[in-house]
Formats: structure tokens, C-alpha cells, sequence
């Protein structure tokens, strides 16, 4: 079932407006789960980081053994394409998708050159500005790359993501705050973590157990430009317990205010409402 409405499907050389069926039964990704995409955005007629994020499908696929069959360049044309179907206003999630068609002799290991391929378009807004969620803890954890495929943005990470929100959902909060395996904080089920203390910024290094985001990357350069101290650093539940502000950075919603850490109580600060500014002022520059 789709999230959003005004769907549009890429698939086989045409659009459809229509959120068309693509894979089989006995196709690779059905049954064994070899799929990756990137979500991007478009919002008031711009899409920030396109390019980067049709270039992480592409290394995504590789990290499943899954062969890219479009150049990132080819697909952020096709992208294009599709977003100037819909209004200037409109607020679209834009999902590049490969899934692997065909195994190996035992059917585990993907087949070279045996990928299907999608664009998917949905309408789904954007956040309020003044929108905030509250964090718990979950008892499952971030894995490493030894057990699972962390350097790919790939659909068989999500149910671990799933346990983690149904849990804190379970408790009465908006989302979890993720321990990576060492007991560290990683980031949240869905979106990177930032903390603000002392008027610095704080984020957990990236050490392979989530994937350190685009739009994360971008509000660290924003920042930074602005003469503002940001830290990537190893950081400890009690360290998000003593911030000043903390604060979500994703794809979906760009910026998101926390209010509340369990019982811990955050007003949405200064800080927070300057990298929603920053953004928004750089993505409208053309970067």
C-alpha cells in the first residue's frame, strides 16, 4: 500500500501514471530480498541533492551484487522527467529502485546483469516547521558489516528498522534512539541524530553501522560554513540526555525537532530552527 497519493511509475522505458505492479513472484527480490532504492525529494519546484542520491543507488545495487543498468547522470534526467508531471508545489518522494531478476546455479548469489528497475513518484507533503517527535530506547540494535549489508541503502535493513519504531511506539514515543553494537548511539530507526550542547553540534561518527546520510552530510557543510562548530564524534545516551537541543536530519523531512528523550525534556531551539534556515537558504541557491 502506497504512503502518499499521485503516484507515477517509471518501468521498462515509459511513466505510468499509476502505481504500477513491476516485480514477479519468482524474481530475486521477491523471495530473497535483493532490493535497494534512495529516496529523494522535490519540494517548491526544487529536488536538493539529486544527483547524489541517483549515485548512492548505483553503489547500493553494488553492495547486493546487484548490476546497475542506468549511469546516475541518465537516471536523474528520467527523475526529472517525471517531477515536471506534477505541480510547482507539489511535495513528491522520489524512490530510484533495483532489485536483482535471477539467482546463480543455487538461486542465492544475484545473476551479472539480471536487474529490474523503477522510478517511483508519490506525493507526500513535506513537515510542518514547527512538527517535533519524541525518542526511546529499543533493545534492538544497529548491525555491522559483517552480518549485514550496512554500506547499502537496502530494503532487507527495514524490518530491523520497523522493530525498533513498533517498539517505541509500544511505549508512547515517536521513535527510537538506536545503540549501535558497542552500546553507542548510532542514530534513530529512521534518520541520522544530531545533539546540540553549548552551542556546538554533535553527531555520532560514522563507524559502518548506519548509513551516514545526505542530507546529514549536507547540514554538517551548512553548518560549518556558518562558522559553527560540528563534532563527529562517539557519543553515549547520557550525551543526548544533557544536550541543549536535539534534532533529526532525513531525507523525508530534512529537519526534525525532538521534544522529549524518555522523560527528558527538549525545547526546540535556536540551533535547530538555523539548520532548518540553512537548508532550506541552500537548496533554494542551487547549491
Amino acid at each position: 500500500m502506497a504512503t502518499g497519493n499521485n503516484i507515477r511509475t517509471y518501468f521498462e522505458g515509459s511513466w505510468h501514471r499509476s502505481d504500477l505492479a513491476v516485480m514477479r513472484a519468482a524474481d530475486h527480490g521477491s523471495w530473497l530480498g535483493t532490493t535497494v532504492f534512495d529516496g529523494a525529494r522535490y519540494f517548491e519546484g526544487i529536488a536538493p541533492d539529486l544527483m547524489a542520491h541517483c549515485e548512492r543507488v548505483n553503489r547500493s545495487a553494488e553492495a547486493l551484487m546487484i548490476t546497475p543498468t542506468l549511469s546516475a547522470q541518465q537516471m536523474h534526467d528520467l527523475i526529472w522527467e517525471g517531477l515536471k508531471t506534477y505541480p510547482e508545489d507539489a511535495a513528491v518522494y522520489i524512490r530510484p529502485m533495483y532489485w536483482a531478476l535471477d539467482g546463480d546455479f543455487l538461486g542465492i548469489v544475484p545473476k551479472p546483469g539480471a536487474t529490474g528497475f523503477a522510478i517511483s513518484l508519490e506525493e507526500i507533503a513535506m513537515a510542518a516547521p514547527g512538527s517535533a517527535t519524541t525518542l526511546t530506547t529499543t533493545r534492538f540494535r544497529r548491525p555491522t558489516l559483517d552480518c549485514a549489508v550496512v554500506n547499502a541503502k537496502a530494503g532487507c535493513l527495514y524490518p530491523n528498522n520497523a522493530r525498533m519504531l513498533a517498539e517505541a511506539r509500544a511505549k508512547g514515543f515517536g521513535n527510537a534512539l538506536v545503540a549501535d553494537a558497542l552500546g553507542n548511539v548510532a542514530e534513530t530507526a529512521t534518520a541520522n541524530v544530531f545533539i546540540v550542547k553549548d552551542g556546538e553540534v554533535f553527531t555520532p561518527i560514522p563507524n559502518g553501522t548506519f548509513l551516514a546520510g545526505i542530507t546529514r552530510a549536507r547540514h554538517i557543510a551548512n553548518l560549518r560554513a556558518a562558522g559553527i562548530a560540528v563534532h563527529e564524534t562517539v557519543l553515549g545516551f547520557d550525551d543526548v540526555r544533557a544536550a541543549d537541543e536535539v534534532f533529526l536530519s532525513g531525507n523525508m523531512m530534512k529537519v526534525t525537532p525532538v521534544r522529549a528523550f524518555d522523560d527528558v525534556q527538549y525545547q526546540p531551539g535556536l540551533m535547530t530552527q538555523k539548520v532548518r534556515e540553512l537548508y532550506w537558504d541552500w537548496a533554494h541557491s542551487g547549491g
